[in-house]
């Protein structure tokens, strides 16, 4: 429409045409549109077909459309009418239904009303004639019928007699409550008079008729008594063992408990619900650790201990290094003397106490996580008595739940602060106190000890006895935090007050100036310092098989939980951080020694050894020096004199480090020297040959390998040395395969040695 107005837009007025060329031009305008009209009638006559075609298959279809909307239209009136009679009669039906429905729920509640009654009746009875057994089970029965029939009008209607006037509920609830006290009057009694089959037969009573926690108070009460702990009347607190003994009776006796009596709990009383009788235990446990603690502290004078142990230390620490062993020798303190043997007793004392602890605990951990605590309640059934408790009615339990309870019982009973305390307060300072006096007697009482080869002295076999027993008494004490707060400050003992102290020594030992060890022979000042060298690497040797052994041991997992393993393990293996501070102060002590005494001697050991020496040789000069063998026999005799007195006398592990110190500052000038001599072919053979020789004999003087690593530079010079007139350096060098320590300029520079 668009396009044939703007047609109609586009043609001229018939009016405006005043010329010839624009009727032409408006003729053929015409003319087009004429052209497009054409156009456009042949295509709709084209395209007529198809549509008759549909129209024709559209009209066909007609009858049978009219035919399906009858039958449609016929089939909808059917069904409506049937529609309509199926919901008249289901209708009905479900009032039916209904009707029945509610007729069954009268006779059911009806049913519940009579059985109730019943019950009751049969509860009261029983009750009169004191047949407890079946007054139990009537009450469960009455129990068992829903609150709401119980609570119910028609209840409340039918079941009250002239004999028991009030409403089932409140019936039902103070027979309960007649139950529950007769109960507990039978079970005290029975469990005073120690009477197994008593206590067994009303134990099992109180979860059936819903009072399952006054049954655990009474239970706990029961059990309370049995683990009371009184100590003999021979035994006095001033035994060493008297609170070890008596604590240790005391978790033993609660774990006997709860060893013979938690299956039988959880299998009457339900999954977890030891728990709640274990807290009643830890009250108890807590209550007569607290007395042991304060009566240990008093007994012990630990608080005097402590202090006084403390004063020493710091007027010890704070002495000129010089006088402290004056002052160590001193008595502090005139009239309370701290002596170590005391100490020593007191912190075997306080870990053992510690340890005890933590087996118990560990035990109640392993107890209460175990998942077959249910299968080993029903495989046995023993009788409460004062080792164990019966049972007959086994209540549900949220599983899980009792358990939890139970560990967080154990984790926030007083018991547990206590020993941690006494642990935190006593033993930690004294145990550091005690490693670090007798650590410093070790230091003033050493000596020599002559029976050892090599030498060294008395030092670190007493040292590392005293730290192996410290360690092994701090992991008895089971407790993770004081293992990790010991540790530490033992560490700083043994570095400071162990290898600290050997250290001075060493810088005594050649101190310029001062007296004593500056007037002693050179001999005797290297012996002492080397024997202070080999303390310090049997030092590093006892730490690390100790701590390893430590690591490996059994007492960890004996002492500590599965999730405190790995932490105290950690605390252990720090000690080995130690061993690199020895090591590096053993370093340098030997640098010293070399530097001091061995360096100055070493400048002209080559010059002399090749005095006189020339490789330029013929026939006759070669078979002299072969002869001769000048220098393999000169650099012998200058190396025995050099190392005279060092071997015997080093560990192998310094003599190691001292021997490759003197390797290390023999090879370079060598190289240089050798580099600056010329050589015939003769010569370079004898020069291999010698070299070779030099390298056997201190092969041979040495138990450990790296001794051939140190000559490869010189055996790669004697290699080039010895190649043929004809072959070229450069060519060998490269083509050779060999993993050169000698650059390409500097085998250039020695194959220009030859002549």
């Amino acid at each position: 429409m668009a396009i044939e107005t703007q047609e109609r837009a586009a043609r001229p007025e018939l009016r405006t045409l005043t010329t010839l060329p624009d009727i032409l031009a408006a003729l053929s305008i015409l003319e087009q549109e004429e052209t497009d009209v054409s156009t456009a009638l042949s295509e709709l006559l084209a395209d007529k077909k198809p549509i008759v075609e549909s129209l024709s298959r559209l009209q066909a279809l007609a009858p049978r459309l009219n035919e399906l909307y009858d039958e449609a239209t016929a089939l909808s009136g059917t069904v409506s009418a049937t529609a309509k009679t199926a919901d008249r009669v289901g209708g009905r039906v479900r009032l039916l239904d209904e009707e029945m429905k509610r007729v069954r729920e009268a006779g059911e509640r009806v049913g519940q009303v009579m059985d109730l009654k019943s019950s009751l009746a049969a509860l009261q009875s029983s009750m009169e004639s004191q047949d407890w057994e079946s007054a139990t089970r009537h009450c469960a029965r009455a129990m068992a019928i829903p609150l709401d029939v119980t609570s119910g009008p028609f209840a409340e209607t039918a079941v009250p007699t002239a004999e028991n006037p009030l409403p089932p509920a409140q019936t039902l609830q103070t027979a309960r409550e007649t139950l529950l006290r007769v109960f507990c009057e039978q079970f005290d009694k029975a469990s005073t008079s120690r009477d197994a089959a008593a206590t067994s037969r009303f134990f099992k009573l109180f979860p059936a008729i819903g009072w399952e926690e006054e049954g655990l108070q009474a239970y706990a009460a029961f059990v309370v008594n049995l683990v009371k702990v009184r100590a003999p009347a021979s035994a006095k607190a001033s035994s060493p063992l008297y609170f070890i003994t008596s604590l240790t009776a005391l978790f033993e006796s609660i774990a006997l408990i709860v060893d013979q009596h938690q299956p039988v709990v959880e299998k009457y009383y339900g999954i977890g619900k030891m728990g709640s009788v274990l807290e009643r235990l830890l009250q108890e446990s807590d209550r007569v650790t607290k007395s042991l603690i304060d009566s240990w502290i008093e007994e012990r004078s630990m608080r005097r201990k402590v202090s006084n142990s403390t004063f020493q230390t710091l007027v010890t620490s704070s002495a000129p290094p010089p006088m402290r062993r004056a002052v160590s020798s001193m008595n502090v303190v005139e009239e309370d003397t701290v002596d170590a043997r005391e100490i020593d007793k007191v912190i075997t004392e306080v870990a053992a106490m510690g340890g005890r602890w933590s087996m118990f605990r560990k035990f109640l951990y392993d107890r209460f996580k175990e998942e077959d605590i249910q299968n080993e309640a029903e495989n046995e059934e023993p009788s409460l008595s004062t080792d164990t408790a019966a049972a007959e009615l086994k209540q549900p339990a949220e599983d899980g739940k009792g358990t939890s309870e139970a560990i967080e019982a154990v984790e926030k009973c007083a018991t547990r602060q206590l020993l941690q305390d006494a642990l935190g307060t006593y033993y930690v300072p004294l145990e550091v106190w005690y490693a670090r006096t007798i650590i410093d007697k070790a230091h003033m009482l050493s000596k020599p000890d002559l029976t050892q080869f090599p030498i060294i002295t008395t030092t670190p076999d007493d040292a590392f006895y005293i730290l192996k027993l410290v360690l092994n008494r701090l992991l008895s004490c089971g407790d993770p935090r004081t293992v990790e707060k010991t540790s530490e400050s033992l560490r700083e003992v043994m570095d400071r007050d162990y290898a600290g102290v050997i250290k001075k020594k060493l810088d005594d030992v050649y101190r310029t100036g001062g007296a004593g060890p500056a007037t002693r022979g050179e001999k005797e000042s290297r012996q002492g310092f080397i024997i202070l060298l080999n303390d310090l690497d049997i030092s590093s040797s006892h730490m690390e098989r100790l701590i390893k052994d430590l690591v490996t041991s059994d007492a960890i997992s004996q002492n500590f939980l599965d999730s405190e393993v790995e932490a105290v393990r950690s605390s252990i293996s720090s000690f080995t951080n130690l061993v690199p501070r020895f090591r590096s102060t053993l370093r340098a002590g030997i640098e010293q020694l070399f530097n001091q005494l061995l360096r100055p001697k070493l400048r002209m050991f080559i010059p002399d050894v090749y005095k006189d020496v020339s490789y330029v040789l013929d026939d006759d000069s070669y078979a002299t020096a072969e002869y001769n063998d000048v220098v393999r026999k000169r650099f012998i005799k200058a190396w025995e004199g050099l190392v005279e007195g060092y071997k015997d006398t080093f560990t192998e592990s310094n003599y190691r480090l001292f021997f490759g110190l003197a390797l290390d500052v023999l090879v370079r000038p060598w190289e240089k020297f050798v580099t600056a001599l010329k050589y015939t072919e003769l010569g370079a053979v004898r020069f291999d040959r010698d070299l070779r020789a030099i390298t056997t004999y201190l092969f041979s003087q040495t138990t450990f390998g790296d001794v051939r690593e140190k000559f490869l530079r010189l055996q790669q010079i004697s290699t080039l040395l010895n190649l043929d007139s004809e072959e070229d350096v450069d060519e060998f060098y490269n083509g050779s395969g060999i993993s050169w320590k000698l650059n390409e300029q500097e085998a250039r520079m020695v194959g220009g040695l030859r002549v």
